[in-house]
């Protein structure tokens, strides 16, 4: 069954577009397959992060209730986007989250996690709730007690207060593949980061069924 999400991609002329792809193996906009980096084990490291595309989460993956359709989600989500001004990103830096890498903020942004919040509250009235089995699938990780509440209030744990952007760049590491991985990404993605950027649109991804990678469908410009 399909899936949509709502997440920032860097735009095609970012120069973080193009190193986030080619470091996954994958671009998100048209699919195909981008040359990776000379690092050993790259490919498997990065196989998982490589199915969702280069992204941060704003709302999370979800399928859409019966009788809703993908035109009602770009109405839902170019709401939000005509009431968001587009605003800077704090610079990013590699960073070890909880085992596996990812590109984060260096610094508190409200505007980011305002327009994360607007997502995750104004699209939900699409979404199918999840299954008994898919509470349990994220419950086996361990949640305190305000993650559990927002999975079963927006079907992730990980929104409004317990939210925090990150855009992943393996899957979790043991200590040996860290001391490979995180110099490499480093020194990856430093000139990249090193250049400011704007957060100017919501990028709409689609998994058109279960195990087949998320693409940007649409971008919709921040106009507030």
């Amino acid at each position: 069954m399909m899936r949509v999400a709502a997440y920032y991609a860097p735009r095609q002329d970012d120069p973080l577009f193009a190193e986030g792809a080619t470091w996954l193996g994958r671009d998100p906009e048209s699919g195909a397959p981008a040359p990776q980096p000379n690092i050993p084990n790259i490919g498997e490291v990065t196989a998982e992060p490589r199915v969702y595309g280069f992204h941060a989460t704003l709302k999370p993956p979800m399928r859409l209730k019966e009788g809703r359709q993908w035109s009602d989600v770009v109405e839902a989500a170019t709401q939000v986007a005509n009431r968001a001004a587009p605003f800077e990103l704090p610079r990013l830096a590699v960073s070890d989250v909880h085992g596996f890498l990812a590109l984060r903020e260096t610094s508190a942004c409200a505007p980011l996690q305002a327009l994360a919040d607007a997502c995750v509250e104004h699209l939900d009235h699409l979404r199918e709730p999840l299954t008994d089995d898919e509470i349990a699938r994220r419950r086996r990780a361990p949640l305190t007690s305000q993650q559990d509440a927002m999975l079963l209030r927006w079907g992730y744990p990980y929104v409004f207060e317990t939210w925090f952007f990150h855009m992943t760049l393996t899957r979790r590491l043991n200590a040996a593949e860290k001391q490979v991985f995180m110099p490499a990404a480093e020194a990856y993605f430093a000139r990249a980061i090193a250049a400011p950027r704007q957060v100017s649109d919501i990028c709409l991804f689609v998994q058109p069924a279960a195990g087949e990678p998320f693409v940007i469908e649409e971008r919709l410009k921040l106009r507030g």
